[in-house]
């Protein structure tokens, strides 16, 4: 279930020259890589582990936060935070009823939201469609699973029995930056009004996420 990394590379590589398109990429280096497959939590605050799907993933979360924090970075202008989640059950993307939707996960560096989005793990026919914002931020309109690389697995909880109730998405963010330390907070904002059990209906997971810090000039 890991996301291979020459897919990875094809995805990010050309976000780096958005930049401009005479930036040249000097140096890159991985600061910090984890598939959570050696049970390492090092440098997270409030994260845990489980095994989904024969994979252990830091999850699962429900109204909840998880922040990694790194210091001693090597010299840099830009850092690149690549994070594969996995979103859980019943998310429900965009309507906002205050009641279901919507359902946004977010990331944060060094206290600025750089990503604010929902997914939606909603079957879309003709006449019913439970809109996402991935790839794009809240509230563009895209359909459900738009941009995974994965959709066919079970779900984890209230949908376990079913498949394609857990979708994996490969979320990169590239940001300027000069500090020799960098914390990042992942995050929700998922809402179901009434329900007795809510980490069940929806939560999220990390399966693998790789920070590096580039030289771009």
């Amino acid at each position: 279930m890991k996301f291979n990394r020459w897919l990875r590379q094809l995805i990010v590589l050309p976000i780096l020259f958005t930049f401009g398109c005479t930036d040249t990429l000097e140096s890159s280096i991985v600061v910090y890589s984890n598939d959570f497959s050696d049970l390492n939590l090092e440098g997270f605050d409030g994260a845990r582990l489980f095994v989904f799907q024969e994979d252990t993933v830091s999850g699962f979360y429900n109204n909840e936060e998880i922040r990694l924090r790194l210091d001693g970075l090597p010299s840099h202008n830009i850092m690149r935070v690549t994070i594969d989640i996995l979103t859980h059950d019943s998310w429900d993307g965009n309507p906002d009823d205050n009641q279901s939707g919507p359902d946004y996960w977010i990331m944060e560096i060094d206290q600025n939201e750089v990503i604010r989005t929902t997914f939606s793990n909603s079957p879309c026919e003709s006449l019913f469609c439970l809109y996402q914002s991935y790839p794009d931020n809240y509230a563009r309109q895209n359909e459900p699973k738009t941009g995974a690389v994965r959709t066919n697995m079970p779900g984890l909880c209230l949908f376990g029995a079913f498949e394609n109730y857990t979708t994996q998405y490969s979320i990169t963010k590239l940001v300027e930056h000069t500090n020799n330390d960098i914390d990042i907070v992942l995050r929700d904002e998922l809402r179901q009004e009434g329900n007795p059990d809510p980490i069940c209906d929806e939560s999220w997971s990390i399966a693998n996420i790789v920070v590096e810090a580039l030289v771009v000039n």
